[in-house]
């Protein structure tokens, strides 16, 4: 199934519903939000395949009439976030900063505030006052159902609840300027999310979904999920060692190469561009960025 966070053109209140052949089924009657229904368990998605199949056509609601939101529009965590982990795009990063180009021996991991969180299509702005080297990121993430600590790898892959496309621009300069990742990383708005969850049932094999992004209709990135260091599994044992993973936590797997900080000379997002950051088998996001 595909589960959006949705409003109707002229309403301001969210409501969470499956994308059904071009056309939305609420499912305000089984859960008040994407939370509620991913805490639901097998039972939450039990009862939206119900309503999908009792709902007549006519109360269906056509795409083109609605907002889609960020699937969670407000996480109740950070999101966890992978870096440096795709081998090329590892490099690049290292060569960028002038440092040895060496693989990391393990996950380098860090957060993005809940405040990032962007609509599908939503705007990103460009405060040259806060940042000049504002860069894109399209990535795999994918969204923790059962919680659990201490998860074995072989038990992984059993607690996704599932997958979602995010675009982790980055401000490169605060995130050399303070070392660690997390100020760069956490503008407002700078984590677009969606177009929607795709369930784990409808991607049996995440690693071979493609990933592309595209700046101006020019292909920057475009890799394959096949191609990170560490997989889903290694991320979530690692993830879960001595701390407890919950229901409806957001984990972005890592970005591959052709970052505009890895290029020569590096390219820097401006006013009036337009990504599009697209995953095989769920969808592609659309932001454009704006003047502060």
């Amino acid at each position: 199934m595909k589960l959006v966070t949705f409003t109707d053109l002229n309403a301001t209140i969210a409501t969470i519903g499956v994308v059904v052949d071009e056309q939305v089924v609420s499912l305000a009657g089984v859960a008040p939000d994407m939370l509620g229904l991913i805490a639901m368990g097998a039972v939450g998605l039990e009862d939206a395949r119900r309503v999908v199949a009792e709902t007549a056509a006519a109360d269906r609601m056509p795409l083109e009439r609605v907002r889609l939101l960020a699937p969670i529009p407000r996480p109740r965590k950070n999101i966890f976030c992978l870096g440096q982990n795709y081998a090329a795009h590892a490099r690049e990063s290292m060569r960028a900063r002038g440092l040895p180009e060496k693989l990391p021996e393990h996950p380098v991991i860090f957060t993005k505030a809940v405040t990032t969180v962007n609509d599908p299509d939503g705007a990103i702005v460009l405060d040259p006052h806060v940042t000049q080297s504002l860069d894109y990121e399209v990535e795999l993430a994918f969204i923790i159902g059962p919680g659990g600590k201490n998860i074995a790898r072989e038990e992984a892959m059993s607690h996704v609840w599932g997958y979602t496309i995010v675009n982790d621009v980055s401000a490169r300069d605060l995130q050399n300027r303070h070392q660690q990742f997390f100020k760069g990383k956490s503008l407002d708005g700078s984590c677009p999310m969606g177009p929607w969850i795709v369930t784990a049932d409808e991607i049996p094999d995440p690693a071979a979904l493609g990933l592309r992004l595209r700046l101006n209709g020019e292909t920057r990135q475009d890799s394959t999920v096949a191609d990170l260091i560490f997989d889903i599994p290694t991320i979530i044992e690692i993830l879960s060692l001595g701390q407890t993973i919950e229901a409806g936590d957001i984990v972005a797997t890592g970005t591959p190469s052709g970052v505009g900080m890895g290029l020569q000379p590096p390219s820097y997002l401006k006013v009036g561009d337009i990504m599009e950051a697209e995953i095989d088998q769920i969808g592609v996001l659309r932001n454009h960025i704006v003047a502060a």
